[in-house]
């Protein structure tokens, strides 16, 4: 089955580029998800003590072989392009045809941190979602203990849409999910 995901893009920004996830990228991957502060964040474990994660490298490396060619996500590794070093992925997926409309997830390792690397690579898929795929609607979910994400995804134009209380049970504690979404009609046609 052909569907908008089909195709595995390369996206150029000015410091990322986006291309599809490679072979050779899946030992780093390993490592950047053994990474405890994109663990927690990312709501992948659910203890700050928890300091690995029970995936393999052979694990990862059948899971991003299936996505590699699957119709039903785009999974893209982004690349800083000034060291041409995998810092992470960016996700579209739950894709909804008839509401043209998906979900999106990034993570990014400590060497793509705090340097916009992810602002960049959000927006790049966010346009190439919207202007080149078609879609209306992209949605995400980020959990309240990670105010830098928000604000990243603030500054792209996602908008806060509501609050999932107690969605994640962490350090024997709940912790809320909020809610975000950017429409076709909030990104501009060029930059």
């Amino acid at each position: 089955m052909t569907t908008i995901f089909t195709h595995k893009p390369t996206i150029e920004g000015k410091r990322v580029k986006l291309r599809p996830v490679q072979a050779q990228d899946v030992p780093i991957l390993h490592r950047m998800l053994q990474d405890a502060e994109a663990a927690i964040l990312t709501g992948t474990v659910h203890s700050s003590s928890q300091t690995t994660l029970p995936w393999t490298v052979d694990d990862l490396r059948v899971t991003y072989e299936r996505w590699s060619s699957a119709d039903d996500r785009l999974v893209l590794a982004v690349i800083d392009q000034a060291t041409n070093a995998m810092v992470g992925e960016v996700v579209l997926n739950d894709w909804n045809e008839l509401n043209r409309s998906c979900g999106f997830r990034t993570f990014l390792g400590a060497e793509g941190r705090g340097r916009g690397l992810g602002s960049e690579a959000t927006e790049l898929i966010v346009r190439h979602g919207i202007h080149e795929l078609g879609l209306h609607r992209i949605g995400l979910e980020v959990y309240a203990f990670n105010p830098r994400a928000r604000h990243v995804y603030e500054k792209v134009g996602f908008r806060y849409e509501g609050t999932g209380r107690d969605a994640l049970w962490f350090d024997e504690q709940w912790i809320d999910v909020h809610y975000m979404s950017i429409l076709e009609t909030d990104v501009p046609l060029s930059q």
